[in-house]
């Protein structure tokens, strides 16, 4: 859409537009290369940092599911009731 309008602004021409998309070319390769340098630089969480998060999130959402049983969308939960026969 950049390239049709910049065509058309300028009366048209191949090499105009051939120009324009190597530049566009060009910036995205630049781009792509300082993102990916920038995340191998990166340093990684320390494990420590990444338990402890992962056991706080646990804590958090231990319980969530029953915060509101009669919710809507919830399935009711079953009565206690005799077992199932099972195979035996």
């Amino acid at each position: 859409m950049l390239l049709t309008g910049l065509q058309s602004a300028h009366g048209g021409g191949l090499a105009e537009a051939a120009a324009a998309l190597a530049a566009t070319a060009a910036a995205g390769t630049a781009l792509a290369v300082a993102a990916l340098l920038t995340a191998c630089r990166a340093r990684p969480a320390p494990p420590a940092r990444v338990r402890t998060a992962l056991r706080d999130r646990e804590r958090r959402t231990a319980f969530l599911p029953q915060r509101d049983p009669d919710a809507s969308g919830r399935p009711r939960p079953r009565a206690p009731g005799r077992p199932l026969p099972t195979a035996g």
